[in-house]
């Protein structure tokens, strides 16, 4: 068989023999990266240009005029005050701060609940640890739609009120919505208390929002201790036996030798749960909880802006998922291990 010049090595023909540029393995992931960039160029300049064309042909060019017009509704419940004379965007502001306050106070409860059971996946106790397995399992394979629903009618709907209602030291759960002991104007603590048959408090949580709240909780706890399991199970055994041998409780092993080593492989998997919460905040509307996404929609029927309010809405939502994301990068950074 006869040898030819293509078949033999570059050693062969010489270093200074011309590559061709298709087989140039520099030259080549670069022109694959500007093809790619450049068909999304065009399918995005394409997509925009025929919406624009189609608004033009409606009559709905984009204006953002109408977020100073007054809303015309009311908000049930929201930390910024909000009045129907008030503008489109204080109303878009009050309910961004409604899912602010369900986004972090979620992602607290869910950590520490799931954290706990992530934990009691390896305890001692067969009971405990069969427990959290069913708990795991069985809420992760129901859609979070179907928890919400049952929490909100099933259960706070189905609550007692007046002097029938749970109460708690400095709480009281009740039809009408959770109560809780604070301090009021002068600095006077204060617990719950009846006034004409009604419960008042410093603190109250609609059971629209206690629903919203307990099902997200919930939820993202049985992914998350799914993560803390994983973690906890990725440090090596001997490590469980170094720390027996030293004395220290079931506890203690797991707060002060195996979470801190747990941690480079527990964050990243937080990350995703987190940003999933943020996301599935937007099902509020589901049990009435006037969030960001209920305000916009209202808002969307009344204005008939659809591509203004649903720009608004993937903005926040990308932004808030990004910020937990930078969050979390940095954290991730700071609990992975240093070679020296």
């Amino acid at each position: 068989m006869g040898v030819t010049r293509s078949s033999l090595p570059r050693s062969v023909l010489g270093a200074g023999a011309p590559v061709p540029w298709w087989r140039n393995r520099r030259v080549i992931p670069w022109l694959v990266q500007g093809a790619v960039g450049l068909t999304v160029l065009v399918l995005v300049a394409f997509l925009l240009g025929n919406l624009i064309r189609n608004l033009t042909a409606a009559g709905l060019l984009l204006s953002w005029g109408w977020l100073s017009q007054p809303a015309g509704f009311d908000i049930a419940e929201t930390i910024l005050p909000f009045q129907a004379s008030d503008p489109y965007w204080r109303g878009l502001l009050a309910g961004l701060v409604n899912t602010l306050r369900v986004v972090v106070t979620g992602l607290l409860g869910a950590t520490l609940l799931g954290t706990l059971l992530g934990m009691a996946c390896f305890s001692g106790n067969v009971l405990l640890r069969n427990l959290t397995r069913v708990y795991v399992e069985v809420v992760r394979n129901i859609p979070l739609l179907l928890q919400l629903v049952f929490w909100y009618f099933v259960v706070f709907l189905s609550l007692p009120n007046g002097t029938a209602a749970i109460q708690l030291p400095g709480v009281v759960l009740a039809k009408s919505g959770l109560y809780i002991a604070g301090f009021a104007e002068g600095l006077r603590w204060m617990g719950p208390h009846l006034v004409n048959g009604v419960w008042q408090a410093p603190l109250r949580w609609s059971v629209e929002f206690g629903a919203l709240l307990t099902g997200l909780i919930a939820y993202s706890s049985a992914f998350i201790a799914e993560v803390v399991r994983g973690g906890i199970a990725a440090v090596p055994k001997g490590q469980w036996e170094a720390a027996s041998s030293l004395g220290l409780s079931w506890i203690q092993t797991l707060r002060q030798v195996v979470l801190p080593q747990a941690l480079r492989v527990i964050v990243p998997g937080l990350n995703t749960q987190y940003i999933s919460l943020a996301k599935n905040s937007s099902l509020a509307v589901a049990v009435g909880f006037s969030d960001l996404y209920s305000v916009a929609e209202t808002t969307l029927n009344q204005t008939g802006r659809a591509v203004e309010v649903v720009l608004v809405l993937l903005g926040t939502y990308l932004a808030l998922d990004l910020f937990i994301s930078l969050l979390m990068n940095g954290l991730n950074r700071l609990v992975q291990i240093r070679e020296r």
